[in-house]
């Protein structure tokens, strides 16, 4: 850890970053142990009173970073909250950053790298996804969060879908991919043409049920009114284009399409939104709610 003395003597928008980093680090520390040093929180709180003195903030960062030293030092004195910490260290390293005229990107948060234990996972037998042509990683990752969190046994993603070990799609997830079976499909099983089929006879037409396949898609059944089925496959589709029109045809000699009902001039939600709210709404029906 750098000496006060010696942070105190940077130019101010280096002796900033500095002392952001200092912050994020410790996060990213506490969150990898689960626990601080008394010695750590107490330079920290030093560090906090250092910039006081010499920065300029407002009453409202005032106000924070005076409660940042309260939680601190009362962590020295042997009282241990690491949530509170936790919050702490997160809260004082977004204003220090944002005091450097730097705005952070959805990608610098920082996010807990423990593995998911597989085992705990509850789900529910038959409950499948096929995001098809999802091109965001974000969107990737957030979807597989959902789908972990809603007991989707497997998700299925087209051969053009985002790659969800992609680093963004990873951090989004956070650990989900590792603990939901997934697979990436080499064709498009609903735009298999019938020189594909004799071609690659061995290819199974269908990787899921055909008979039960719904789509998440504007012009359908409203939410609240769609039956969902004990066993099928969701497919949600591109953030631009939806569901291909081979998908939903497919899905209308299926179960149909699930609609989500909405009073915005947009009329439409982010995908990974979309399927939140979708994906909430199937599980709670399979679970009697």
């Amino acid at each position: 850890m750098i000496p006060l003395h010696k942070l105190a003597e940077l130019p101010r928008s280096q002796m900033l970053r500095k002392a952001a980093s200092l912050f994020g680090e410790a996060e990213s520390r506490l969150m990898q142990s689960g626990s601080m040093t008394a010695s750590e929180a107490e330079y920290l709180g030093k560090v906090v009173e250092l910039l006081s003195k010499i920065e300029r903030f407002s009453e409202t960062e005032l106000t924070a970073l005076n409660k940042a030293v309260k939680v601190l030092y009362v962590f020295v004195s042997g009282v241990n909250n690491a949530e509170k910490i936790h919050r702490t260290l997160n809260n004082i390293y977004y204003l220090l950053l944002r005091k450097t005229g730097r705005n952070h990107a959805d990608w610098d948060f920082i996010e807990s790298s423990g593995s998911l234990d597989a085992s705990k996972r509850s789900l529910f037998p038959g409950m499948h996804v096929y995001l098809e042509d999802i091109r965001s990683p974000f969107n990737v990752g957030s979807m597989f969060r959902t789908a972990e969190s809603f007991g989707v046994e497997k998700i299925w993603i087209s051969p053009l879908c985002a790659d969800p070990l992609h680093k963004r799609a990873e951090r989004t997830a956070m650990g989900c991919i590792d603990v939901i079976p997934w697979e990436r499909l080499s064709y498009n099983p609903f735009e298999r043409s019938e020189e594909e089929r004799q071609k690659t006879p061995d290819v199974p037409e269908f990787p899921f049920p055909k008979t039960q396949v719904f789509a998440l898609e504007t012009g359908g059944t409203p939410l609240g009114d769609f039956n969902f089925p004990p066993r099928g496959i969701l497919i949600a589709g591109s953030e631009e284009l939806g569901v291909s029109p081979s998908a939903l045809l497919a899905a209308d000699a299926s179960l149909g399409r699930v609609s989500i009902p909405v009073l915005g001039a947009k009329g439409s939600l982010n995908v990974s939104v979309a399927f939140g709210i979708v994906m909430q709404a199937w599980a709670a029906s399979l679970s009697g709610e």
